[in-house]
């Protein structure tokens, strides 16, 4: 007989290394390289928001988010974001402070609090600025700087700084980026002062020289400072690489122990955030600072993946991955990949619908795909006493969210899809270049369906009587929208197709094409038929992306642009709409501009005030007409002479199973593109179907 031989095991190496190393900012070591950066929620400038705000970073820290970054606080009214912002200058507002640092620490957090002086992006009649030139986004006129003034800010930074740790932060961060006032006193395009605070790169500097002197003489040397860089300003007369550089150097030098690094101004006009960025699209420029100073360098920017910040890291050049968004989209995103849960992240795609477009019309943030964010405390999924047996009609986005809500609420829960695979009108979505990112959600939902247990029916058509036999305690209806076809002349002719149809692939499209309607969709579906795809295309090709929005990484170019070079459009397409206004009105506050952008640059001709009058072989007849005084009268005509015609002409709720529920007893809700196909609206979809599956008593 033989002794056994044990083979020793080699231990399973784990997960994103390089992300979980920690790492020391001053006197602060973070557990992980993973930081929240600063997002205005609208919930810091009401002192009876403060347990709510407080919840919400705490959510975050429970997630394992090595430092989370507030939004930002002002030092002084004139830097006020918003009439009575939120403001860190009295101890008062330390008290109020303390509320939210206390919540963050009980989960074993760290939180950094911003320091921002919007300067001339306030939206006061108080605000103030270093020079001349008017915002472009905000109204009001600013109050030029006097050397005063300057001075009593400079001050107010300090104080902010001190108070912020009296109030419990972790550590400050100066926000120098994003076209905010010290952005504005580095860069030309804002400074034209002719005294010591403008005109050479130095005196340009001074003011964020003179601030962060200001902080580090009012707090400890070991309490981090952190700097918000902009290192890519992307407007007209910004900074040159070299005085980024030596700003940088300048920072570390007066004691910044970190640069979080910052890309382009609110009024650039290439977009560095939305959905159609690339992933990972601006690294290149933070790791450009790695020969230029030795403390840590954070990126930011469409770092959405645990993969993506892994790759980051591991190139050696950056420290730390900055993540706004994604930690919106999933508060446990760091958890999750620590337990190599991956797939099991709900990933930010970039949308901005209910972030950022809420931040700039003054209204509190959330997330599109998380409709929990910044409802932590009202939006509360509790587990049920009582587990149901729930029926969700419909796998599109209403109808995903109310499934997975319900079952993490512990009810037995079936989904039902009459086509062979989930994700509804976001499936349509993810096929429109630039928003591949939407496959992701649908990723997500289909993991967690998996995880939770729910029984989903493919190619199922749910009757009411189906339903009634199945012995459902409750129904969700979430059967969505049809694409809805306009009583035209000709509607039925083989070159009409609706939006479904055509990006699907369910139908040939020509070589011109007119696209009915103006709306969301067909700005989406103008973008579809004019951009190419595959491993070339602006969607996927980082290279091709900078090309067409004029993007340029040579470290001479002023501002990092150049002239845009859009490739040529896959087709001819023309977007016609009744409504004489411009197109595109109604699209999104943050997005509605890059797309607008979009279809000028493929060349879309966009064609408004028409109405449809037929359509046979000869294409699509427009008629044109004035009306003044209650008369009409007919001012031309026009045929597109087109292959194709899709139609964008809104939609249709499907709802065959409301009344024989109703007839039948059966307790239901109706959610989603269901309830209103008014305008297809996802945000309000996944936020229903939530909100209908924590309802189920």
């Amino acid at each position: 007989m033989t002794d056994a031989v044990t083979t020793p095991t080699t231990p399973t190496p784990p997960p994103y290394p390089h992300l979980f190393r920690p790492l020391t900012i001053g006197g602060l070591t973070l557990p992980n390289r993973s930081v929240m950066g600063s997002m205005h929620t609208g919930l810091e400038d009401r002192i009876w928001h403060a347990d709510q705000l407080g919840e919400f970073y705490a959510e975050r820290a429970r997630g394992g988010v090595g430092l989370i970054v507030t939004g930002g606080i002002t030092p002084t009214r004139s830097g006020d974001l918003m009439p009575f912002g939120g403001r860190m200058a009295t101890p008062l507002a330390v008290l109020h402070h303390r509320r939210i640092t206390d919540a963050v620490h009980r989960e074993g957090g760290r939180i950094a609090m911003q320091i921002l002086h919007a300067g001339r992006y306030g939206v006061t009649p108080f605000k103030a600025a270093p020079g001349t030139e008017p915002s472009p986004i905000h109204p009001f006129k600013h109050i030029r700087m006097t050397e005063g003034m300057i001075r009593r800010t400079i001050r107010s930074y300090g104080r902010a700084a001190r108070l912020a740790r009296k109030a419990g932060y972790d550590a400050v961060e100066i926000m120098g980026g994003e076209g905010y006032l010290i952005n504005q006193f580095l860069c030309p395009h804002t400074n034209d002062r002719t005294d010591r605070w403008g005109g050479s790169t130095a005196n340009r500097q001074r003011f964020l020289v003179e601030v962060i002197d200001e902080i580090r003489r009012q707090v400890p040397r070991d309490f981090p400072v952190i700097l918000r860089q902009s290192i890519a300003d992307f407007v007209k007369n910004g900074q040159t690489f070299d005085e980024i550089a030596l700003m940088s150097r300048r920072a570390e030098r007066h004691g910044v122990d970190a640069i979080n690094t910052d890309i382009g101004w609110h009024e650039a006009r290439v977009p560095t955030i939305v959905t159609s960025v690339p992933r990972a699209a601006f690294v290149k420029f933070t790791e450009r600072l790695r020969d230029e100073v030795s403390i840590p360098l954070i990126a930011s920017n469409r770092i959405n993946t645990p993969e993506v910040a892994e790759g980051i890291l591991a190139n050696g050049k950056v420290d730390a991955v900055s993540m706004a968004r994604p930690l919106l989209a999933d508060p446990h995103f760091m958890s999750k990949a620590k337990e190599d849960r991956a797939d099991e992240i709900n990933t930010c795609i970039g949308c901005n619908q209910a972030c950022l477009d809420h931040a700039f019309v003054g209204k509190p943030i959330s997330c599109l795909v998380n409709p929990r964010a910044g409802r932590e405390t009202k939006l509360v999924l509790s587990p049920t006493r009582h587990a149901k047996k729930v029926a969700v009609v419909g796998a599109g986005p209403a109808g995903l969210s109310a499934a997975v809500s319900a079952a993490e609420r512990g009810h037995q829960v079936e989904l039902f899809e009459a086509r062979d695979s989930i994700g509804g009108q976001f499936s349509i979505a993810a096929r429109i270049p630039g928003k591949e990112e939407f496959h992701e959600t649908i990723r997500y939902f289909s993991t967690q369906l998996d995880k939770l247990g729910v029984t989903v029916h493919l190619n199922t058509h749910a009757s009411a009587s189906d339903l009634a036999d199945g012995g459902f305690d409750h129904v969700i209806i979430s059967s969505g929208v049809i694409p809805r076809v306009p009583a035209i002349e000709g509607v039925d002719h083989p070159s009409v197709m609706t939006y479904a149809e055509a990006v699907r692939g369910e139908r040939e499209i020509g070589g011109t094409v007119a696209v009915m309607g103006a709306g969301g969709i067909g700005f989406d579906v103008s973008e579809f038929l004019t951009t190419p795809t595959g491993p070339d295309s602006p969607a996927v090709n980082l290279k091709e992306w900078e090309q067409e929005w004029g993007v340029d990484d040579d470290p001479a170019a002023v501002g990092a642009l150049t002239k845009p070079r859009p490739a040529e459009p896959l087709r001819q397409v023309y977007m016609v709409q009744r409504k004489a206004s411009r197109q595109g009105k109604t699209l999104g506050k943050t997005t509605g501009w890059v797309h607008r952008a979009a279809v000028k640059m493929k060349k879309v001709e966009q064609i408004s005030g028409a109405t449809y009058e037929k359509i046979d072989d000869d294409g699509l007849h427009l008629a044109f007409y004035d009306e003044k005084d209650g008369t009409r009268t007919l001012t031309g005509r026009r045929v597109l002479n087109v292959d194709s015609i899709v139609l964008c002409t809104g939609q249709e709720s499907v709802t065959d199973l409301v009344e024989p529920l109703r007839e039948a007893g059966i307790t239901f809700d109706v959610v989603g593109g269901a309830d209103l196909a008014a305008e297809l609206d996802a945000k309000r979809a996944i936020l229903q179907g939530t909100e209908a599956a924590a309802a189920i008593a």
